[in-house]
């Protein structure tokens, strides 16, 4: 299970994203793979003025090994 859940405290940013609590704080996904999925990643975001989608929100790849989980059967990997 260590492959799924990875949390780095000196990260100057850490945490990043607020409604996780830091123990169950996830950064294996620092940058969301789900990103790319536009408006069908099924996280919190929003749209910016010139299109830019805005993450700040959204703790979907941050939420321990859920994340992870939701995040591989979202992109296929699992069923």
């Amino acid at each position: 299970m260590s492959y799924k859940f990875f949390t780095n405290k000196a990260c100057e940013y850490f945490p990043c994203h607020k409604g996780v609590a830091e123990e169950e704080f996830n950064c294996l996904f620092c940058f969301c793979p789900l990103y790319a999925l536009g408006d069908q990643c099924g996280g919190n975001f929003t749209i910016l003025p010139g299109g830019i989608k805005d993450c700040s929100y959204c703790t979907k790849p941050h939420k321990g090994t859920i994340g992870y989980d939701d995040i591989i059967k979202k992109l296929g990997g699992a069923k």
